[in-house]
């Protein structure tokens, strides 16, 4: 009774993985060479306002430590 218990588990697996590579076979895809030029335009023109390209002032940082260490 296990053995065909088993085996139509496995069956079942097998037709879910093959509906799912039939839906990723059917997917539209974007040509790699697009998306990073796209990527590199959008950078290029954001980069005055990318913080780990220009920084944070010390004035508007919310990580700064509020005291500085004094010892004694």
């Amino acid at each position: 009774m296990s053995g065909k218990v088993c085996s139509s588990n496995s069956v079942i697996q097998a037709q879910k993985l093959v509906d799912q590579l039939r839906v990723e076979a059917g997917m539209e895809r974007i040509k790699i060479s697009l998306t990073a030029a796209d990527l590199v335009r959008y950078c290029q023109e954001h980069r005055r306002n990318d913080p780990l390209i220009t920084g944070i002032a010390t004035s508007s940082n919310p990580f700064k430590d509020k005291k500085s260490c004094v010892l004694l």
